[in-house]
């Protein structure tokens, strides 16, 4: 983001504080109201993290992550021998 797009971004996030505030006034101190409050709140942390952060982790431009396969091949089941099968009810004697 640009320094202009920034202030945009905090320009926005106090007319919403203005227009909260508004709203405030009308509703008093009604859990929706408070929802929005800390929802502003949020906001004006999250942007100021954005602030902070260097536009490589921003913009996500880095190289995309390796995929991990996963095979779907059966486990071995010695992997489990002392394992509960908590879906049963776990372990109540001999497996075989």
């Amino acid at each position: 983001m640009t320094t202009a797009e920034f202030a945009t971004l905090r320009r926005s996030i106090e007319q919403l504080r203005r227009s909260v505030a508004d709203v405030r006034g009308a509703f008093g101190d009604a859990p929706e109201v408070r929802r929005l409050v800390n929802d502003l709140e949020r906001l004006e942390i999250d942007a100021g993290d954005l602030a902070a952060a260097h536009p490589a982790q921003a913009g996500g431009t880095g190289p995309a992550p390796e995929p991990v396969v996963v095979p779907d091949t059966p486990l071995d089941a010695a992997m489990f021998s002392d394992a509960d099968d908590e879906g049963l009810g776990g372990y109540h004697g001999d497996r075989s």
